[in-house]
C-alpha cells in the first residue's frame, strides 16, 4: 500500500498569533503601522513649503538682495580738474589774445553759452556796454546762458560754472591774480585758459601749468 507521508510536526513558538486567547476573548484585529505622512497639498492661492537653500545659494543671494549703499556713506564721485591751457601774452595783449581763443573755440564746434571770460584789469568793452543797462539786465544774460559772458575779477565768484573758461591777466596786481586764478579753475567744467605771464600764472597754479 502507497506510503502517507507523515504531517510535518509545527512546534508551538512557530505558531502564528492566536486567533482566539485562552479567556475565550476575540484578540483585537492588529492596527497596520503608519508610514510617513505624505506632504499635504498646499492651499489655493498660497505657495507651498519653500525648499531649503544652500548655504552657498544663500549667502549669494543675501549679497545679491542687499541695496547699494546711498547717501552720505556713499562715495561721491570725485569731479576731475579741468585742463589747463596757457597762452603767453603782456597785460596789453592779454585781451585780445582771451577773444582769438574765444574765436577759436565757437569755430572749434563749442556753444557761445559754454564760454566765460574773466579779465583782471580794465574790463571787456562788452561787459561795460551791457552794464550801462543796470546789473539787473547784465546778471540776466548770464543766467539765460545762451552767450559769452564777460566778467571781471570783482565779479567772478558770483558767476555760475562753464564748460571753459578764460582769463585774460590784462592788468591789475598780484593779489588779483591770486584770487581770480583758482576761482576761475574751479568755475571751469573741462578746460581753463590762461592769457598772461606764465611765471606769474605758474606762481599761483603751481609749476607744470
Amino acid at each position: 500500500m502507497p506510503l502517507i507521508p507523515e504531517e510535518p510536526q509545527i512546534h508551538e513558538k512557530a505558531q502564528g498569533p492566536r486567533a482566539t486567547p485562552a479567556s475565550g476573548r476575540t484578540a483585537p484585529t492588529p492596527r497596520p503601522v503608519p508610514g510617513p505622512r505624505p506632504a499635504a497639498p498646499p492651499r489655493p492661492g498660497r505657495p507651498g513649503p519653500a525648499r531649503p537653500v544652500a548655504p552657498a545659494q544663500r549667502a549669494s543671494r543675501d549679497t545679491a538682495a542687499k541695496p547699494a549703499p546711498s547717501g552720505p556713506a556713499a562715495a561721491a564721485p570725485a569731479r576731475s580738474a579741468p585742463q589747463i591751457q596757457l597762452i603767453p601774452a603782456t597785460p596789453d595783449g592779454a585781451l585780445d589774445a582771451a577773444e582769438e581763443a574765444v574765436d577759436l573755440l565757437l569755430d572749434s564746434g563749442r556753444t557761445p553759452g559754454d564760454v566765460l571770460v574773466v579779465t583782471t584789469g580794465e574790463p571787456h568793452p562788452w561787459a561795460t556796454h551791457e552794464l550801462s543797462f543796470g546789473d539787473a539786465a547784465y546778471w540776466a544774460q548770464h543766467d539765460a546762458g545762451d552767450d559769452v559772458f564777460y566778467t571781471d575779477v570783482a565779479a567772478v565768484d558770483r558767476a555760475a560754472s562753464r564748460a571753459v573758461v578764460v582769463v585774460a591777466l590784462n592788468g591789475g596786481d598780484e593779489a588779483a591774480a591770486a584770487t581770480v586764478l583758482p576761482l576761475a579753475r574751479s568755475r571751469a567744467g573741462t578746460l581753463l585758459i590762461v592769457c598772461g605771464d606764465p611765471q606769474r600764472v605758474n606762481s599761483v597754479l603751481g609749476a607744470g601749468v
